[in-house]
């Protein structure tokens, strides 16, 4: 189960990662990596640092309002009967979601700068209604990370520079799941009313956590004075989320026999549904590679660009561990949930610029294509429906004498309709569980909106 908060909903970058990091890039849909413009460079090209006038502080803050809304949502027990009597439309986001991001930079010398970044690189919520038709693959989702960066940059000579830096990466998920452990195998004893969908619904909730490490290398090359590229590769992490579940009789049937037979162990008599138990899962992230260049047109004009490669791919199995073997629809213990996801790997290409309209204020936009890991409809998640999205980005920068700039962004996130179809069945095992084993379908409507503010103190 923790395997759904880890590839929980975005709606706001391909596969499952945050988006945006800084204000200052995201008013050039991301395209500004190679620009330098403050200490936020640390993330996108730290080699940055050096190019930086003085020290400073810059801190952003993300106001994102998602949207994603299922329809014509229904579920299947393999043994064929539907998931009737329940909700089969929806929104599944929060309608705010805040994400704040620190970065400083210190100039040691000429030829020598240091940065910190705390930065949130994955976040998201997600929910289906309690009654939901598609509440047996994921009833609920949180995941939250932070990552703490330190970063050195070195000035080569004055055309070239170079930096790395250390990742520490803390995740949290949290996350319901719901269970009908009568399953297909409605006509039992286990359910005396074979109509009465819901009778035998349980749930849980997991909770994980872990801190995960990798590394960051960078290069920046001043061609002449007004051209720049840069190259960015930030590693994959592995995590190993280590958590508990806790289970809950909630059907008015499951909840006569749990405490006889539903919530003890398999070796006690029970099915191995216990009221808590530990669970785990390995888990490992992407890395990336970006190439990005600025070009200087003008007194006035500063144009930009970025490509960036992210190795999805690695997401192509997730297993979750349970600590106890439950009872499955085809009799057999198991005390596994497994995803195979079956990601590609993909691009994400940006466009910006920005326009000095005066001395203190600058106006800034971009636009990006993003795209999606997911491969099909049939390979599509229903507890991650994503598909390939646009983005499009304005805002301005307002210097305030030497020592302060403020950035403020806007982004809107346009993201194609798609349709999951997930077949859970042993013969085309895409998602296999431990209890409901259901097959599930539904359509999707996504985007988003993303206000962002910045402020940064140079000293």
């Amino acid at each position: 189960m923790i395997v759904g908060a880890a590839f929980a909903v975005q709606a706001y970058a391909s596969g499952y990662h945050f988006g945006t990091q800084s204000v200052s890039a995201q008013s050039t849909a991301n395209a500004a990596a190679g620009e330098a413009a403050d200490a936020s460079t640390l993330f996108y090209n730290p080699a940055g640092l050096v190019k930086l006038e003085s020290s400073e502080i810059s801190a952003s803050l993300n106001l994102v309002s998602p949207s994603v809304k299922y329809r014509e949502g229904r579920a299947v027990y393999n043994g064929g009967t539907a998931v009737s009597n329940s909700s089969s439309s929806g929104k599944i986001t929060k309608d705010l979601v805040f994400a704040p991001h620190l970065y400083g930079a210190y100039k040691v010398n000429d030829d020598v700068a240091a940065g910190l970044g705390v930065y949130v690189p994955f976040g998201s919520k997600t929910e289906y209604d309690h009654d939901s038709a598609l509440r047996y693959n994921l009833n609920k989702t949180e995941l939250t990370s932070v990552a703490v960066e330190p970063a050195v940059a070195f000035k080569l000579n004055e055309n070239h520079s170079v930096a790395i830096g250390a990742v520490a990466q803390y995740s949290t998920a949290e996350l319901r799941k719901y269970a009908d452990w009568a399953a297909s195998v409605r006509h039992t004893v286990l359910n005396p009313d074979p109509a009465g969908v819901g009778n035998m619904d349980g749930y849980s909730e997991v909770k994980g956590k872990d801190w995960g490490f990798g590394y960051h290398l960078a290069w920046m090359w001043d061609i002449n004075d007004r051209s720049r590229v840069g190259v960015n590769y930030r590693s994959h992490i592995k995590h190993h989320l280590a958590g508990s579940a806790d289970w809950t009789a909630q059907g008015a049937v499951a909840q006569r026999l749990y405490a006889a037979r539903i919530g003890k162990t398999l070796e006690n008599g029970g099915t191995g549904y216990v009221a808590h138990e530990k669970a785990g899962l390995k888990i490992t992230t992407p890395e990336s590679l970006s190439v990005h260049g600025m070009y200087r047109a003008g007194r006035q004009w500063d144009l930009f660009g970025d490509v960036t490669w992210t190795r999805h791919s690695r997401f192509n199995r997730a297993e979750l561990q349970f600590e106890n073997a439950k009872r499955t629809v085809s009799g057999r213990p198991s005390n596994q949930t497994v995803i195979e996801p079956n990601w590609r790997d993909t691009y994400k290409v940006s466009l910006g610029a920005a326009y000095q309209i005066s001395n203190p204020l600058q106006l800034r936009f971009g636009m990006a294509y993003d795209q999606s890991p997911v491969r099909n409809t049939n390979e599509r998640l229903v507890t991650m429906p994503d598909n390939n999205r646009i983005w499009y980005s304005l805002g301005a920068k307002y210097d305030i004498g030497k020592n302060h700039t403020l950035n403020a962004a806007y982004s809107y996130i346009y993201i194609q309709k798609s349709d999951a179809v997930v077949q859970d069945k042993p013969s085309n095992a895409q998602v296999t569980t431990v209890d409901s084993n259901v097959s599930s379908s539904a359509g999707y409507k996504s985007h988003a909106h993303i206000v962002g503010l910045q402020y940064s103190y140079r000293f």
